[in-house]
């Protein structure tokens, strides 16, 4: 399966956390009841009962079906650190940018009459503060995978292909057929 862009920005964000995200139900349940400020609504939030709910906070349920325990994980890890999670982002979007390593493929359109057929290339480079931001921005506001992809495109347009504007001036990048894709503070 394909690595996604909005995944791997999640993934950056996690990396900075300095303490473990709970592993078990009963501690995950915890937090997150603790979080939303009651049982009812972290009974709406992974759709179960609030009986439920209950019984993983006393210990009585342990091991939740996978489903659950997909959704009580990305929850809590949605939710974990939130100032860590902010301080790092401030600084990708600030000072230190991202690392974008990707296998991909990659075609372009230049002037009119040249073209390159599209091929896979693995590329890593740093994508400055701009594009973090607005790689953040956009994942913050609901944006979708190919958004989100195509804002990464044209970062590594302009920083590795066109060489921060200093040459092939005008050419178009496409990124497509995403094979895998991880970024780094």
């Amino acid at each position: 399966m394909a690595d996604s862009v909005g995944d791997s920005l999640d993934r950056v964000l996690e990396g900075a956390f300095t303490r473990p995200v709970p592993k078990s139900a009963q501690a995950q349940m915890k937090y997150l009841v603790k979080q939303l400020k009651g049982t009812r609504a972290v009974a709406q939030l992974l759709g179960v009962s609030q009986r439920t709910v209950e019984r993983y906070l006393k210990g009585r349920l342990k091991r939740p079906r996978s489903r659950l325990r997909g959704r009580m994980e990305r929850e809590v890890r949605r939710r974990w650190q939130p100032q860590i999670r902010a301080k790092a982002r401030q600084r990708a979007e600030s000072t230190d940018g991202l690392v974008v390593s990707t296998r991909a493929r990659f075609g372009f359109t230049a002037a009119p009459g040249t073209t390159d057929d599209a091929r896979i290339r693995d590329i890593t480079q740093a994508l400055p503060p701009l594009w973090a931001g607005r790689l953040f921005a956009a994942r913050e506001q609901g944006a979708t995978e190919q958004q989100l992809q195509r804002i990464a495109a044209e970062g590594l347009a302009e920083t590795y292909f066109r060489a921060d504007n200093t040459r092939a001036h005008g050419l178009g990048v496409e990124f497509t057929d995403v094979e895998r894709i991880e970024m780094e503070l």
